[in-house]
C-alpha cells in the first residue's frame, strides 16, 4: 500500500464534498479505528489528517481504537499466555494489565500524537476516565468464564459534549470500569456502537480489513437493510468476524443512529470516501431510503 491517491478521486472526492460537509456539520460520526489502518504508517497518517479535517470543517468526530495485535505482541514479550474463545481473549488479571497499558498508554497515545501532529487537537481517553463507560462482567450462555472481559453496562457521554464544545477529538481506549473500580476489556466495536447510539450519531463507521459484508459469491453488498441481515446470517453467507460487526451496526441503528458503515481501512483516504462522495465505500446498514 503506497498510500498515494489517484488524481481522478481527489477530484471527485473535492467536487462531492461541500454538500456533505453541510449535511453533517455540528453531527457526530462515531470511528472503530482498527486493522491495517492502525498499522501501516502511511494509513495511520492519512486518518489522522482526515480526522482533523472533519474536525476542521465542522463535524465531531469521536474515535474508538482497538489493539489486539499490539496486545498479543506485548504479552508474548513478556511471557504471558493467551487463549481466546470465539475471538475474544481470555483477559485474567496479568492479562487485562498488559491490556491497559498497551491501549491506554501505549497505542492511545500514538494515535493521539499523530492527530495533534496531523494539525487537530486530540485528548486520549480510556472508558475508566470521568467514568465514561460503565462495564459488567461478560456472562456467555454456556457458562465459560473469560475472566475481566466486559460489556457496556453505560456510557456517560457527559464528558464528551465538554470536548466537543472545545473542539477536541476525542480518542478512546475500550477498557470499562465496573462497579467497584474494577477495569473491564471490552470489545472495541461493542464501545462504538454503544458510544453512537447514546450520542446519536449522525454515522457509526468501523474500519476493518475486508472491503466490507460479502455475499456468497465475495461479492460486495454495498448496501443492506435489517431483514436482508438476517436472511444472510441464516445462509451462513455473513459469519465469524463479521457477525459481531455487523450485529453491532443493526444495534446502532435500532437505537437511532441513522446509518452505519463497514468500511476497507486498508483503502487510501477510506474515511473520506465514505463521509464526502456519493458512491461511498465499503457497505451502509442502514433502514433509511
Amino acid at each position: 500500500m503506497n498510500g498515494v491517491v489517484d488524481p481522478a478521486l481527489q477530484a471527485e472526492i473535492l467536487v462531492e464534498a461541500l454538500p456533505y460537509m453541510q449535511r453533517f456539520q455540528g453531527g457526530t460520526l462515531v470511528i472503530k479505528y482498527g486493522g491495517n489502518a492502525m498499522t501501516e504508517p502511511a494509513l495511520q497518517e492519512q486518518f489522522a489528517r482526515d480526522v482533523t479535517l472533519m474536525r476542521q470543517v465542522g463535524m465531531n468526530p469521536v474515535v474508538v481504537h482497538g489493539g489486539g495485535p499490539q496486545i498479543g505482541r506485548m504479552l508474548e514479550r513478556l511471557g504471558v499466555a493467551t487463549q481466546f474463545v470465539d475471538g475474544m481473549r481470555v483477559t485474567d488479571s496479568a492479562t487485562m494489565a498488559v491490556v491497559e497499558m498497551v491501549l491506554g498508554g501505549m497505542v492511545n497515545k500514538e494515535i493521539v500524537h499523530a492527530i495533534n501532529r496531523a494539525g487537530g487537537r486530540a485528548l486520549g481517553l480510556t472508558g475508566k476516565d470521568g467514568h465514561l463507560i460503565r462495564a459488567r462482567r461478560l456472562e456467555r450462555a454456556d457458562g465459560r468464564d473469560l475472566g475481566w472481559v466486559g460489556e457496556v453496562a453505560r456510557i456517560d457521554a457527559e464528558i464528551l459534549r465538554f470536548l466537543e464544545g472545545g473542539d477536541i477529538i476525542p480518542v478512546i481506549a475500550p477498557i470499562g470500569v465496573g462497579p467497584a473500580g474494577e477495569s473491564y476489556n471490552i470489545n472495541a466495536d461493542l464501545v462504538a456502537g454503544a458510544l453512537a447510539a447514546t450520542l446519536k450519531a449522525e454515522k457509526l463507521i468501523l474500519m476493518t480489513n475486508v472491503p466490507g459484508v460479502l455475499d456468497s459469491s465475495g461479492q460486495l453488498c454495498p448496501r443492506l437493510r435489517a431483514a436482508e441481515i438476517a436472511q444472510r446470517l441464516a445462509d451462513g453467507s455473513i459469519h465469524g468476524g463479521m457477525v459481531p460487526k455487523v450485529q453491532c451496526c443493526l444495534d446502532a441503528v435500532a437505537a437511532g443512529v441513522k446509518a452505519t458503515h463497514i468500511i476497507d481501512g486498508r483503502v487510501p483516504h477510506a474515511l473520506l470516501l465514505e463521509v464526502f462522495t456519493r458512491a461511498g465505500v465499503g457497505t451502509l446498514i442502514s433502514d433509511l431510503d
